[in-house]
């Protein structure tokens, strides 16, 4: 019998479990040296100046915003695609939040409309907010020139996509942006447990993120009113306890080793997916040439997505929906949002599906999708 096949999950290697135990025997379980040398890693690998690992996305979205001076009199934009926290980062500031609809081929905020939109709106926004939805960047040197002529600044969603390409670059490297977030969920494409992180290339963002991290707290004598001697230390800023351990850290720089591998192996599993998809009446993913996906997700679009949905679940397959407009939840709802707001994203949502891609699906799972999901197709055809 074939045994639950879900739509992502961790890799986790006898090394991963080693240097794990090894930073478990260590002197230091948090705020030790695996955070430095995790955070060091990350900014490396991405050619971003400054990183700083949080406990969450969510966290490392909440402090690059109050490092960007969000506040009550300001809005940040951001795609109705997405998960809650893209938008949920600016409420935590005080602020407003507002959306642009999506492209219909890439289902990443589209330039273009946030164009028409800052061209007919009395407001600019303070922060634009991207997301790389599923790995696949968005056009970042578009969304660069809008913010040079209107005065925005870029907050990359990068949640999905660490190892992806845009230009010659990755994805974090802040290089068409103020700052970009990752999260290290254990579903994303390499896992921390929990955790997130921020990079930037602006030293004075990277300051403020690092004191907002942990309690807005300073050690640095430079930055101090007064000194009462070396044990002394200064509040200087409203901040939280967004720490990562050294634990995950150890467990996301194990992790960060086969990085590359993962990504390679999770574009082969989307070609074979491409490949295998070409003949059956599904819309497949579209790559423009500007971005090579890291394919944290491989969404794809069907007609009755209900009924496939149900058939595949009924089968074992874990596909999912990703995602449901942000504008049509209940509490954005509430904020004056309503159906109808955002068109090409709510009907993204009315026919995505998430199949199963990690780097570990084997051959045997990935026959049991393909057949599945076409005799659900081919019994939905039989009865329209």
């Amino acid at each position: 019998m074939m045994s639950f096949i879900p739509y992502g999950r961790q890799d986790i290697s006898e090394d991963d479990i080693k240097a794990v135990v090894d930073a478990l025997k260590s002197d230091f379980l948090t705020q030790g040296p695996m955070v430095t040398a995790f955070e060091e890693a990350i900014k490396t690998y991405v050619g971003a100046d400054y990183c700083v690992a949080t406990n969450s996305a969510t966290s490392a979205l909440h402090i690059a915003c109050l490092a960007m001076n969000l506040s009550a009199e300001d809005q940040l934009w951001t795609s109705p695609v997405s998960f809650v926290a893209s938008s949920n980062c600016a409420l935590y500031c005080g602020a407003r939040v507002d959306f642009v609809d999506i492209d219909a081929r890439t289902y990443n905020m589209c330039p273009n409309k946030l164009e028409d939109k800052l061209k007919r709106g009395k407001v600019i926004p303070k922060i634009v907010v991207p997301v790389h939805l599923t790995g696949a960047s968005c056009d970042m040197e578009a969304f660069r020139f809008l913010a040079e002529q209107y005065g925005f600044l870029l907050l990359e969603d990068s949640s999905h996509a660490i190892g992806a390409d845009y230009k010659q670059t990755k994805v974090g490297s802040c290089t068409f942006s103020d700052a970009s977030v990752f999260s290290f969920h254990p579903v994303k494409i390499i896992t921390t447990g929990e955790g997130g992180c921020v990079t930037t290339n602006n030293p004075k963002l990277y300051e403020k993120m690092l004191a907002l991290r942990s309690h807005g707290i300073t050690r640095d004598r430079t930055k101090m009113s007064q000194d009462h001697g070396p044990w002394y230390y200064e509040q200087t800023d409203l901040g939280f306890n967004y720490r990562i351990t050294d634990i995950q850290s150890a467990l996301g720089l194990s992790q960060l080793k086969r990085l590359d591998a993962f990504i390679e192996t999770r574009r082969s599993i989307a070609k074979r997916y491409n490949d295998a998809l070409k003949s059956l009446p599904v819309t497949r993913p579209f790559q423009p040439d500007y971005q090579q996906s890291a394919f944290h997700l491989y969404v794809i679009k069907v007609q009755n997505r209900a009924a496939i949905y149900q058939h595949l679940h009924q089968q074992k397959i874990g596909v999912n929906v990703h995602y449901i407009p942000i504008h049509l939840q209940p509490y954005y709802q509430s904020l004056g949002f309503k159906a109808g707001d955002f068109p090409i994203a709510e009907q993204y949502y009315r026919e995505t599906l998430s199949l199963p891609m990690y780097p570990n699906l084997s051959d045997d799972a990935f026959h049991h999708i393909l057949t599945s999901l076409t005799a659900a197709l081919e019994q939905e055809c039989a009865t329209t």
